[in-house]
């Protein structure tokens, strides 16, 4: 019984956190309902079959699978190009699942030739911490934005949001501090089901069931057969080196919060390196957002306490099986967004504990600070510059610049590694 509520509770905190992405997608895209349905559908069973495989032949830890947030801002950027490089939004979609082809030969060429462990050692506690500092400060904002009602269709503060939010972020600390183990560990589950009856019962939202399909398979090519240009394929390569700092990160902090070190013997890097080309060729013949091991499980097991790989690899197995259900996929996209974002709140509140711990590990407190001072300033400073200041440069550099995380991350790697150079010559 314990996993299957921990499955359960995994499946509704993958599924709040994922169904964002495709339904921002597909509006940008113009796609029809059917469309928007079936960008959905696919999305949500690429990450379900991506977490089950990490967890039983990757790198073996319980972190979910999300739409990588560098695949959402490259896929933001080509829909303003349709017009002038693309034809039509379906040929920018075409082009996107090309990309993510190429994205995943790349991630099965490293690990097969075994680089991706020598890329893992550049993450020390140093740039550990200085990613997720950074992580947390970039996603803040969406936080405090969703819980006070704020949307594109409702730029106002909304009183009544934002109190429901704060009630739903209350009982989240209380429940998870518990000296009752199992208000503890089921914490996440029991904010999510409470706060949707509090925002049933005060506000307008309601829930809606699709009817028309019991069973829906997912469809390949949706949008045709993927497309391969010189821009595209740039784009992907130097995408997926971006998407290896974020996978390698996320690994690392469940590392530290599951006390699962890797050996020398172990291959764990590579072995999640190459589950995750096969994610990314998988996203491209099903045309669904590309994804990335999420840093926020490590906050969730913390707040739930639950290191079992069993209940993880359980509540995969129902998002890969309800993810063919629309009926059922209807209803958990009827979760009110702010509750996720209340919820991901206090997630995020402990990451920030496990951040401070990694500093803890350092040696030389002096260079941290150098290397952490500059590159918290600089990934911080470049999210702060709006998107329009960088309209003329190409798309991957877009990406880059207007992603501080990866900046500040990639800069903390390079002063780190020019310091030790120095010190050795």
């Amino acid at each position: 019984m314990k996993i299957i509520l921990s499955g359960l509770q995994w499946m509704i905190f993958m599924v709040a956190g994922a169904i964002a992405a495709p339904i921002a997608i597909a509006d940008l895209y113009n796609l029809t309902a059917a469309e928007t349905s079936g960008l959905i559908q696919n999305t949500i069973i690429a990450l379900g079959i991506a977490g089950l495989l990490q967890a039983l032949v990757g790198h073996k830890l319980p972190i979910h699978e999300g739409p990588a947030g560098l695949w959402w801002s490259i896929f933001t950027i080509y829909a303003s190009l349709v017009g002038v490089l693309y034809t039509s939004h379906i040929a920018a979609l075409q082009a996107l699942c090309g990309g993510m082809v190429i994205s995943g030969l790349v991630f099965i060429i490293l690990s097969v030739f075994k680089l991706l462990d020598k890329v893992a050692r550049l993450f020390t506690p140093t740039i550990t911490f200085v990613y997720m500092f950074l992580l947390i400060f970039q996603l803040s904002g969406s936080f405090m934005k969703g819980m006070l009602g704020i949307s594109s269709t409702h730029p106002a503060l909304d009183g009544k949001v934002l109190l429901l939010c704060i009630i739903v972020v209350f009982l989240t600390f209380v429940f998870g501090n518990s000296r009752f183990s199992i208000l503890k560990q089921y914490s996440i589950i029991l904010s999510i089901m409470i706060g949707w009856v509090l925002f049933l019962a005060f506000t307008k939202v309601s829930i809606t069931i699709n009817k028309t399909e019991i069973i829906r398979l997912p469809e390949l090519f949706p949008f045709g057969q993927p497309t391969f240009d010189s821009g595209t394929i740039t784009t992907a390569l130097l995408l997926t080196l971006l998407l290896i700092t974020n996978a390698i990160a996320s690994i690392r902090l469940m590392e530290s919060v599951v006390n699962s070190p890797v050996s020398k013997s172990d291959n764990r890097y590579n072995r999640a390196g190459l589950v995750a080309g096969i994610t990314q060729l998988m996203c491209g013949c099903l045309g669904a957002v590309g994804s990335v091991p999420i840093s926020g499980a490590a906050g969730y097991v913390e707040q739930t306490g639950m290191k079992d790989r069993a209940a993880f690899i359980f509540g995969c197995s129902i998002v890969v099986g309800i993810s063919l259900l629309p009926p059922i996929m209807s209803l958990l996209a009827s979760i009110p967004t702010p509750i996720g974002y209340s919820v991901t709140f206090v997630i995020f509140v402990k990451m920030f504990g496990i951040s401070l711990k990694e500093l803890k590990k350092v040696i030389n407190e002096e260079y941290t600070a150098f290397i952490s001072g500059i590159s918290l300033l600089v990934g911080i400073g470049l999210m702060f510059i709006p998107t329009s200041a960088l309209s003329e440069l190409s798309p991957i550099i877009i990406a880059v610049l207007n992603n501080g995380l990866i900046c500040g991350s990639l800069l903390a790697i390079i002063l780190e590694q020019t310091l030790k150079w120095r010190r050795i010559h």
